[in-house]
Parts: C-alpha cells; sequence; structure tokens
C-alpha cells in the first residue's frame, strides 16, 4: 500500500516540475502559473514539516499524537502572501502587455517598428 508520505512527496514534486516547466515557457501567463504552482508547492511542504498526522488535534493533551500547529500557520500566512504577490505579478503583466504590445517575457518576438520613411512620399 502507498504511503501518505510517498503521495505527498509526489504531489510536490510533481507541482515543483510543473512549476519549473511553465516558468521557462516564453509567454507571461504561464510564468505567473508556474510562479503560483511553486508557491503551493512550498506550501504542501511547509504543511508537512508538521507530522503528518491522521486525526489528531492541534491541541495537546497527554493521551493525543502531537501535531505542531506551527507550520499550520505558516502556510495560512504564505497562503495570503502568495495570493499578494501572484496579484502583483498579474498587475505588472498586464502593465508590460500593454507598454510593449506583445505578452513574451524577453520580449523578443519580432515587434514591427513604425518607419518613419513610410509617410515621406
Amino acid at each position: 500500500m502507498i504511503s501518505l508520505e510517498f503521495l505527498l512527496a509526489s504531489a510536490i514534486g510533481l507541482l515543483v516540475a510543473t512549476g519549473i516547466y511553465l516558468i521557462l515557457r516564453a509567454r507571461t501567463f504561464p510564468v505567473v502559473l508556474g510562479l503560483a504552482m511553486i508557491g503551493y508547492a512550498v506550501n504542501l511542504f511547509l504543511f508537512a514539516t508538521g507530522r503528518i498526522q491522521v486525526n489528531a488535534p492541534a491541541v495537546l493533551t497527554e493521551t493525543s499524537k502531537v501535531t505542531d500547529p506551527l507550520p499550520q500557520a505558516l502556510v495560512l500566512t504564505a497562503i495570503v502572501i502568495g495570493f499578494a504577490t501572484t496579484a502583483f505579478i498579474v498587475q505588472l503583466a498586464l502593465r508590460s502587455r500593454y507598454e510593449s504590445g506583445t505578452d513574451h517575457v524577453d520580449s523578443k518576438e519580432e515587434i514591427n517598428p513604425i518607419d518613419p520613411r513610410e509617410d515621406e512620399p
């Protein structure tokens, strides 16, 4: 039977691999999605550092299994910060698209400049 730790590690690895693949694309929207996926992988990793316990309370008692609530608080904070960062990156991407006329990350796409000699008779 597959353990919970193996499934969690596989999910983190898949999210990181997909995020890196998307970051290497030439368009801004896949780059934003790749950064978000890597952020989700980091959140899962932080959550897993608090030990994976099924049906364990966050409040410690003498007979309960130990579950650390600190990683859960860190993940909640990281989710809020990640959302704000993603919104900021989307705004930067939209502004870049508006200013340059293209959504390429490196602006190497062929842009047809206006030739001033075309207006001459």
